[in-house]
């Protein structure tokens, strides 16, 4: 079975300071690091073993969005992606980019969007959550949101570092980063989109998000329920959270190689709206690949997950 894998993440010599540890072993995160700087050996060494045909590579978390400064930020983006694109343009069949964007200044993320996918051939941008305590739903974004549109590209949004830390999370550092700090702070991110009314205000942008949706399709009835119970009225049909949801969001596999999570995925979602990634080198790509291969689905709807919807939505 043909695959393509969408969240796939490499980093750079400059951005090497600004990569998230998330392991306490010092063998793995030196691991981590030797993979996200290959392109050349272990990354296609690792995608002949597994069969993964394609990858959409991206800067890892938190990239630039832990940059201060708007103009280093902009500067180190520009470059990552000018990096991603010689790599891409040495093997066009087997690397495809997601543009790395400096959200300190929408007006510049607009521009190197608009220049990654027009000249650099990218197939839309991935975003590593808030950036210096910002989130997309802000009205200074409404510019970047109407290059989106016009681009119609969709925008991976990918886990990064919280704000600030909540005090449920004091004293139990085990529940920070991938574990469950980067699910609550994505999905909640994804809901600003919703309930903010930028999905709704640019429908025809295409959000990404993974780890089997960060926990939203599995929530989606309460949304409603919630929603209109909070109004204290209906909202219509196409108002309602679930079916901006539905509309406006995809997600993929990435780190979640359950069974269940993926038939309640595809139940809640539509088998249109699913997509197979890894989230190397975090993940093991081998075990990513056997699961999506055995998973006891439909054939058809197998093939939309490897790499059908990923052809359709990416354009590749």
């Amino acid at each position: 079975m043909r695959k393509i894998a969408l969240e796939e993440h490499f980093t750079t010599p400059e951005l090497a300071a600004y990569v998230a540890r998330p392991t306490q072993s010092d063998a793995i995160f030196a691991d981590v690091e030797r993979r996200l700087a290959d392109f050349d050996q272990l990354r296609l060494e690792m995608m002949e073993q597994t069969g993964i045909e394609l990858m959409v590579l991206s800067v890892t978390t938190p990239g630039v969005q832990g940059v201060r400064d708007a103009v280093q930020a902009i500067r180190l983006a520009s470059s990552a992606n000018d990096l991603l694109a010689r790599e891409v343009q040495k093997r066009p069949d087997r690397y495809a980019g997601f543009a790395h964007l400096p959200m300190q200044d929408a007006g510049a993320a607009a521009a190197e969007l608009e220049r990654a996918v027009s000249e650099l051939g990218f197939r839309g941008a991935l975003i590593n959550g808030q950036t210096n305590g910002h989130y997309l739903d802000e009205d200074q974004y409404l510019p970047f949101w109407e290059q989106v549109q016009e681009l119609d590209v969709p925008i991976y949004l990918h886990p990064g570092a919280m704000a600030d830390q909540p005090a449920m999370f004091a004293h139990r550092p085990e529940l920070g980063g991938p574990i469950w700090a980067w699910t609550a702070e994505t999905a909640a991110h994804a809901l600003r989109l919703v309930f903010g009314g930028t999905l709704t205000r640019f429908p025809k942008v295409k959000i990404i998000l993974g780890h089997m949706g960060e926990t939203l399709p599995f929530l989606l009835w309460r949304f409603d329920s919630r929603r209109e119970f909070d109004l204290g009225e209906k909202l219509a049909p196409d108002a309602r959270p679930s079916a901006i949801i539905r509309r406006s969001i995809a997600i993929t596999t990435s780190g979640v190689c359950d069974p269940v999570a993926l038939a309640a995925a595809i139940q809640a979602l539509g088998e249109d709206n699913v997509m197979f990634s890894v989230d190397y080198p975090y993940e093991d790509a081998q075990v990513a690949s056997d699961f999506i291969e055995s998973v006891p689905i439909g054939e058809d709807v197998r093939a939309k997950v490897c790499h059908g919807n990923a052809e359709r939505l990416l354009r590749l």
